[in-house]
């Protein structure tokens, strides 16, 4: 099996399994060139989402009601959206484990009008492919202690089960705050 990743136009991450032959075909097909005649129908039909959707390795997909959890969009919404250079400089440059785990949480309930909550162990997966890593662990502690003003979960907390975070009315105030600083 050959293993691929490549960045498409829009900036979607996408990282592919297959035989050589389907890798170079998806590679052609997303480099922009012309798509050879000897590619199948099913492989020039495919669009960057649903090439992303079917990316085990790189795409988490969690189930949660009827949605589904993209963290690739998300780790993309963080770096392309107009807010993308605040989120560096406030938060990402920045050694604070309380604002890195409430930034995923901000990016929903901005970009994706707050459609479904995020685990810890999601979250661990968004800061690791933007480059500061904050582990399963340590997010869940800081939701569970710092953020909980913050936060609000789906489920009381219980050893072994997941709990889905949102930001609550407090803490999309305080991101705002961390993001717009008032000046003196």
């Amino acid at each position: 099996m050959a293993k691929a990743n490549f960045t498409l136009p829009n900036g979607t991450i996408v990282s592919i399994e297959g035989t050589g032959d389907e890798v170079q075909r998806l590679l052609e097909v997303y480099s922009g060139q012309a798509v050879p005649a000897s590619i199948p129908p099913k492989y020039s039909a495919l669009t960057p989402a649903s090439t992303a959707t079917s990316v085990e390795s790189q795409v988490v997909a969690a189930s949660n009601g009827n949605a589904v959890v993209d963290l690739i969009e998300i780790v993309n919404l963080i770096r392309t959206t107009k807010d993308s250079e605040k989120f560096e400089t406030a938060i990402l440059d920045h050694d604070n484990r309380l604002n890195r785990v409430l930034l995923p949480l901000f990016v929903v309930h901005e970009y994706k009008a707050n459609a479904f909550g995020l685990t810890s162990g999601e979250i661990n997966k968004i800061t690791a492919e933007l480059g500061v890593p904050v582990r399963q662990p340590d997010a869940s502690k800081c939701l569970s202690g710092p953020a909980r003003a913050y936060v609000m979960g789906d489920k009381m907390r219980i050893k072994g089960q997941p709990v889905r975070y949102k930001l609550n009315r407090r803490g999309v105030q305080y991101m705002q705050q961390i993001l717009e600083p008032r000046k003196s």
